[in-house]
């Protein structure tokens, strides 16, 4: 990576990362709280109605990938003109798309909730408020897109940051007034939800509009580049559909099996791992646009050595927290939650370990998706990822642990790993050895030696609140020098050591 390359992803890190610590501030906040307010049954069909929704979300997440891909791509080769054709025929799709899923999910996700679910009847009527409710916040959702694609391919973290904080903070006030209106808990927290996803979208679009030329609507007709959008999109389609099944399904097939107690604490485990594995989301936000441009503009060499750096990283920054996390994930969630539901230390000792897996495979999918040859990339990892719910099902039906969802999805996110390497050598070719010992071997002695100096910290203090942070701060600045010292190479270390000696005023 060149300097100019090293400094902007630096910046546009730093700006992410300061919108995700208070993210993750908020949010374990707001959770710990609406926990309590709502109580186990309602979190459940919470977890459990909104999850109809956002089983369409393969549809949307199609489009968003093809939406930042061919942004990222036309900013790359610097065409103004078809960037505003790819912005404007986005924005066209997005509207017809968030038509259709509001039409499927009224029909479909409104028979599969009052005819299949198990939900107690008493609470059938706040869980078709949370439906309706969560089916027009996804709708505005799926609008926003090409907005939000602007702003990332543009690489305007700081303002990305910015409204990230604002949409956090609103969230704030939501718990609040959770706790201060005496109307139905469930039903108003989803209106309220509602109501910030409307803030937040008029926001994006005005900015998009001051700041970025090609962010004026206007009704554009051009087939052949229609034509390579849906065919992306459609391929995409078909990977996001996988994902979509595995999480949504997964929670179905536990609400079959068992009730919605299990859904709200898996739940509170998926929102867990979505929170810490933005440590890995805000880096590689940061990193994506770098490895698109450079693969339009036919850097294939650069381009590969952002996608080992990505790999690397993305998964040394999830390990700095889930690996405390892990060693620790009782005292935290009862000093979290107060009262822990059976299988929650569990349920998210697993959800994270498979995140820290997926972590990994983040830069090679960017990379595939960048050459626009998506199509056997898409439907190898959503056969694995929609293995998971007949295997999953199978192995409940043999031995009913609950467990087994999680352990289905660690063996098929492995899987899914592999067949995206295999797939990135033959499309851009690289030798298997470079990813094996630029990125296997560094990250796997980073995490041997952060597991066992985690272990041996975690024996030395007390099982107290003072204990748990002396233990959190000490095992984060031991993990960063293990990440220094193994973790990077020796061009990236000289680099650390500048940045360090520019911003300490010691100059060599």
């Amino acid at each position: 990576m060149s300097k100019e390359d090293n400094k902007r992803i630096a910046k546009n890190t730093f700006f992410l990362y300061v919108r995700m610590i208070l993210t993750i501030a908020v949010n374990f906040y707001a959770i710990r709280v609406i926990w309590k307010v709502l109580g186990v049954d309602d979190y459940g069909i919470y977890g459990l109605v909104g999850g109809i929704v956002a089983t369409f979300a393969f549809i949307n997440n199609a489009m968003v990938a093809s939406s930042q891909r061919f942004i990222s791509f036309e900013l790359g080769r610097g065409n103004t003109e078809r960037l505003n054709k790819v912005f404007c025929l986005s924005v066209t799709v997005h509207f017809m798309l968030a038509l259709a899923i509001t039409v499927l999910a009224e029909t479909g996700g409104l028979w599969l909730l009052n005819e299949r679910l198990n939900i107690q009847q008493d609470r059938m009527y706040a869980a078709n408020w949370v439906f309706q409710c969560s089916v027009l916040a996804f709708a505005v959702n799926v609008i926003s897109v090409p907005y939000n694609a602007c702003i990332v391919a543009h690489e305007h973290m700081k303002a990305y940051g910015y409204f990230g904080i604002l949409e956090v903070l609103l969230k704030l006030a939501i718990v609040f007034l959770l706790i201060i209106l005496p109307f139905d808990k469930l039903i108003t927290y989803s209106l309220l939800i509602l109501g910030v996803t409307g803030i937040m979208r008029i926001i994006y679009g005005v900015y998009c509009r001051k700041h970025f030329p090609e962010a004026r609507y206007r009704f554009v007709t051009d087939h052949h580049l229609m034509r390579d959008m849906f065919s992306f999109a459609g391929w995409s389609f078909v990977g996001n559909l996988g994902f979509s099944v595995r999480d949504q399904g997964l929670n179905i097939v536990l609400n079959l099996l068992f009730n919605t107690a299990l859904n709200a604490v898996r739940t509170i485990s998926m929102q867990i791992g979505g929170t810490i594995s933005g440590f890995a989301q805000n880096f590689q936000m940061a990193i994506n646009p770098q490895i698109t441009k450079r693969y339009a503009s036919g850097e294939i060499g650069p381009m590969m050595n952002l996608v080992f750096a990505g790999c690397r990283y993305s998964v040394i920054l999830m390990m700095m927290v889930v690996v405390p996390f892990l060693f620790a994930t009782e005292q935290v969630l009862r000093l979290w939650l107060d009262d822990v539901a059976p299988y929650t230390v569990g349920f998210t000792r697993l959800v994270l370990v498979m995140l820290l897996i997926e972590a990994m495979g983040n830069s090679v999918t960017t990379a595939l998706q960048a050459t626009g040859r998506i199509k056997w990339f898409q439907i190898i990892v959503s056969v694995i990822m929609v293995a998971n719910i007949p295997i999953a099902w199978i192995w409940m039906k043999l031995d009913t642990d609950p467990y087994v969802i999680y352990y289905v999805s660690i063996l098929t996110a492995v899987a899914a790993l592999l067949a995206r390497l295999v797939l990135l050598k033959r499309d851009v070719g690289f030798r298997a050895s470079e990813f094996f010992y630029r990125v296997l071997v560094r990250t796997a002695l980073t995490l041997i030696l952060s597991c066992v100096a985690v272990y041996w910290i975690r024996s030395i203090f007390p099982q107290s609140f003072w204990g748990l942070v002396l233990f959190a701060i000490m095992s984060v600045g031991t993990m960063a020098l293990i990440s220094f010292l193994v973790g990077i190479n020796s061009g990236e270390r000289k680099i650390v050591i500048s940045y360090i000696k520019n911003h300490t005023g010691r100059h060599s």
